[in-house]
C-alpha cells in the first residue's frame, strides 16, 4: 500500500521557506494550502500570493482547502495562483455544488471536496462520482494541533466501501491528527492520502531531511502494522 503524503504548509517553518520546499518538492506527493476567511473559521491563514511563491520553488500540485464562506468567489482565484487541486467545504458548496465542480475543471484544476468531522458522507451522494478527492476532517476544521476524532475512522471506512461499491476512483485525504499514532488505524481503515502537519512531520525535527526521515519510519512501522 503506497499512502501519499501532502505536507500540511501552514506548519511549516517560515524562515525556512526555500529549504524546506527544495526539499518537500522532491519527497512529497502535493502540498496541502489552507485558505481560510476569517469567516467560516476563526482564522486566517495563507494566501494567493503564498502560492505565487511556492510555485516559484517547487512543482508539486497545491491542493487547496478553502474553508471560507464564498467558494465560488475563490476557486478563480486560486486557480490563477496556480492551485493543482481545489477543495471547498462540502457544507458551503451543496447549494451550487455541480456548477462550482464544473467551474473548477473548466479552470483547469481538479476537484476535491472536504467534510467536516459532524457532516455525514451521504451529504456528497449525488455528486460523489464527480470529484478527484475527498477529505476527511478528523478534527474540526481551523486550528492546527486539535486532538483526534476517533469516531472518523468509521466515516474512512465508508467512503472505502461507497467506492468500491460505485467503481469509482476518488482519493480519501485525511486532514487532522495525522501522525504515528494514528497512522495505521487511518490505513486500516482505507485512507490513501495523509496531510502532515506539526504532530506528523514538521515538529519531528527542525531540520526536515531528518524530519522527513523519522516521518517515514513512523509511516512505514504503520503500514505493517495495518497489513
Amino acid at each position: 500500500m503506497k499512502i501519499k503524503i501532502s505536507p500540511s504548509l501552514m506548519c511549516m517553518d517560515l524562515l525556512r521557506f526555500k529549504e524546506q520546499l527544495t526539499f518537500l518538492d522532491s519527497h512529497a506527493d502535493f502540498l496541502h494550502i489552507d485558505i481560510m476567511d476569517g469567516h467560516y473559521v476563526p482564522n486566517l491563514t495563507l494566501s494567493p500570493f503564498f502560492m505565487e511563491n511556492v510555485a516559484k520553488v517547487s512543482k508539486l500540485p497545491m491542493d487547496c482547502h478553502l474553508m471560507t464562506t464564498d467558494p465560488w468567489m475563490w476557486v478563480p482565484i486560486m486557480a490563477k495562483a496556480g492551485a493543482g487541486f481545489i477543495s471547498p467545504q462540502a457544507e458551503t458548496i451543496n447549494a451550487i455544488a455541480f456548477r462550482i465542480i464544473a467551474k473548477i475543471r473548466e479552470l483547469g484544476c481538479r476537484p476535491g471536496v472536504v467534510l467536516n468531522p459532524s457532516t455525514p458522507l451521504d451529504t456528497l451522494r449525488h455528486y460523489i462520482h464527480l470529484v478527484d478527492k475527498i477529505t476527511i476532517m478528523t478534527v474540526d476544521p481551523g486550528y492546527a494541533g486539535q486532538p483526534f476524532i476517533e469516531e472518523m475512522l468509521e466515516k474512512i471506512s465508508e467512503a472505502k466501501r461507497l467506492r468500491e461499491e460505485r467503481g469509482l476512483n476518488f482519493l480519501i485525504e485525511i486532514d487532522g491528527s495525522c501522525n504515528k499514532r494514528t497512522y495505521a488505524r487511518l490505513a486500516a481503515a482505507g485512507a490513501d492520502v495523509f496531510i502532515v502537519g506539526t504532530s506528523g512531520l514538521f515538529h519531528n525535527h527542525e531540520d526536515i531531511t531528518e524530519a522527513w526521515k523519522i516521518m517515514t519510519a513512523d509511516i512505514k512501522a504503520a503500514l505493517g502494522a495495518a497489513a
